[in-house]
Parts: C-alpha cells; structure tokens; sequence
C-alpha cells in the first residue's frame, strides 16, 4: 500500500514539475530534460511515471485549471445569497497579480489550442464548465427574485466568462491602471446591469 502511495505522491510532484517547465519554457518548449530538471530527477525518472510527455503536459495543465472550476464551485458553495455567490465567483475568476502561475499556465495553454487539439478540448471543457457556473448563479438569483436579467442566463454568462478572460490577460500583461481589483469592478459594473442587483462588493 505504501509503495503504491508514494508512487502517486511521485505523479503528483512531477505534475507540479512540469507546469514550473511550462511556465519557464512554453507548452511548446518543454522537454523532457526541463522537466526533470525541475523534479529534481533524471529524465529516465520521469520516464518511468510518464512513458509519455505529452501525457504529463495535458496532467500538469488540467491539474492547473483545476482552480478556475472545481474550487470555484466549493467556494460559492458557502454562500446562500446568489448576488453573493456571483461576486465571489467574478473574484476568484481573476488572477491575483500578474505573475499569477495558475493564469499564466491558461495563457500558455491558449496559445497551444491552435495547433493540438487536446488543449483545445481542455480550454473548451474548461470555459463551458465555467459559462454553467454562472448560468447556474443567474437562473437561482432570477428564480428567487434577486436578480432580474435582461437578457437570456447563458449570453449573460458568457459574456462573464469572456469579460474574466479578457481583463485576466490585462492583467498578466501589465496593464498599468487594470489590476485585480480594478478587473472585479469593472466586471461587476457589466453584472449589476444584467442583473439589476446593486452586488455588494465582497471582501477579496
């Protein structure tokens, strides 16, 4: 049982290995070398946990959109108040600064979807996960009267999801006047018109 642990505990280093590589040198060019190296390890090593990189890769960059949906989701989750529940989400979509790791990887994946289709499929997956989080928020807040939208749930949510990933990039390419909170609020003006909710801000 032990063994067969420290094995996935191994997987699980070198996934966190790998997207260092990747933030360092592109999706496009990592190589096995560069992944070792940050691993600590010999590329044989690496070899014998992923026979394939290009499996690794896809792990390392589905591990890191993991954020952007799953812990979203447990996030809102606490609240009860969908106007609530919606500023938390429009937070959390956002990078912190623009060295943000966990953005900056999605910004490398992006640039790879052109030209492999199993990133493509990823960020596809990934941004019509994120279009019925918010759909979700919307139909509950207009079902329960808090929200009165003036348009259908889904353009209105993926508009969010557009307007996240638009000011997310401003913001890693160093925007001087849009920051995290300047991109939340920016948002939040566009959700408060579709929404008719005022969307008290939330504590960051």
């Amino acid at each position: 049982m032990s063994s067969r642990k420290s094995r996935a505990d191994r997987r699980v280093d070198l996934i966190e290995a790998a997207r260092r590589a990747i933030l360092r040198h592109g999706t496009q060019g990592v190589h096995l070398n560069h992944v070792a190296e940050e691993a600590g390890l010999t590329s044989g090593a690496v070899l014998y946990h992923y026979p394939d990189l290009s499996e690794l890769l896809v792990e390392a960059h589905h591990a890191g959109m993991e954020r952007f949906y799953e812990l979203r989701v447990k996030r809102v989750a606490q609240c009860t108040d969908p106007a609530q529940k919606l500023v938390v989400t429009i937070r959390s979509g956002l990078p912190v600064g623009p060295d943000d790791p966990g953005v900056r990887l999605l910004n490398e994946l992006g640039g790879a979807a052109a030209r492999n289709r199993v990133y493509a499929v990823l960020l596809t997956t990934l941004y019509d996960r994120q279009v019925a989080m918010y759909q979700s928020i919307l139909d509950t807040g207009g079902a329960l009267g808090v929200f009165t939208l003036v348009g259908d749930s889904l353009t209105i949510a993926r508009n969010l999801v557009a307007l996240e990933d638009a000011y997310g990039y401003r913001i890693t390419a160093r925007h001087p006047v849009i920051g995290p909170a300047e991109a939340a609020e920016l948002i939040m003006s566009y959700a408060r018109t579709v929404t008719g909710n005022e969307l008290a801000p939330a504590a960051p």
